[in-house]
């Protein structure tokens, strides 16, 4: 499930977007002030953002050089040409005039995901819920962070890398042995053992199964 960061501080205009972005089936969150927008982004990092320009605190134009690897599509009041030229040579990937059609705004987001699928650049594996981002080491369950060792980490991208197959205990401990040196056989058992229930704490959801006498493998629902 893709998320949608909306940087707005007009609350009606955010739940307008926000109703109409769940409906299509992504998650949201929410920023009302360009500071707020900069805290979220420390600790989460969104596939997309939607940027509104006049912000309290920090304006969005102050904003926008501060996101990276991230598509900012800006919706904005203001209809001059030179500032939206600006902004897009400043690093938007799109500029929406308000009041803007629904449908067009949709469609703008869906090319946004697509480009993103089509490059090959993403840093974010998901499965399921489950939403990883392989630049900043961040690993969300529905926009819920969770904190993992970094063996956790290792174990829980290569799984979600295979999602299909059934990865040995040999391959595990070889492909993660460059992150993990500290990880061994012996210590496997526990390190799956323990990202298990972190994963299970936020929605009871067992995402992580093991198959007996060969290894473990990502849970199909």
């Amino acid at each position: 499930m893709n998320n949608i960061l909306i940087i707005d501080d007009d609350i009606h205009i955010g739940n307008v977007l926000e109703e109409m972005l769940t409906k299509e089936g992504y998650a949201v969150s929410r920023a009302y002030s360009g500071t707020e927008a900069i805290l979220v982004l420390s600790h989460s990092k969104p596939d997309l953002v939607l940027l509104d320009l006049m912000l309290p605190g920090l304006s969005g134009e102050e904003v926008l050089p501060q996101i990276k690897g991230i598509p900012v599509i800006v919706i904005s009041a203001k209809v001059d040409i030179d500032n939206k030229v600006d902004l897009l040579l400043g690093g938007a990937a799109d500029y929406v005039t308000k009041p803007f059609n629904t449908k067009e705004l949709l469609a703008r987001i869906a090319v946004q995901f697509r480009n993103a699928v089509t490059s090959g650049t993403t840093s974010i594996l998901k499965f399921n819920d489950i939403t990883l981002d392989t630049d900043m080491h961040v690993v969300t369950i529905d926009g819920n962070e969770i904190k993992l060792t970094r063996t956790e980490y290792a174990i829980l991208k290569l799984l979600i890398q295979n999602p299909t197959q059934v990865v040995t205990k040999t391959l595990l401990l070889e492909r993660i042995s460059e992150d993990t040196p500290d990880c061994t056989e012996s210590s496997l058992k526990m390190h799956i053992s323990n990202l298990r229930k972190k994963l299970r704490e936020i929605n009871e959801k067992d995402y992580i199964e093991a198959v007996w006498g060969i290894g473990f493998k990502m849970k199909a629902e």
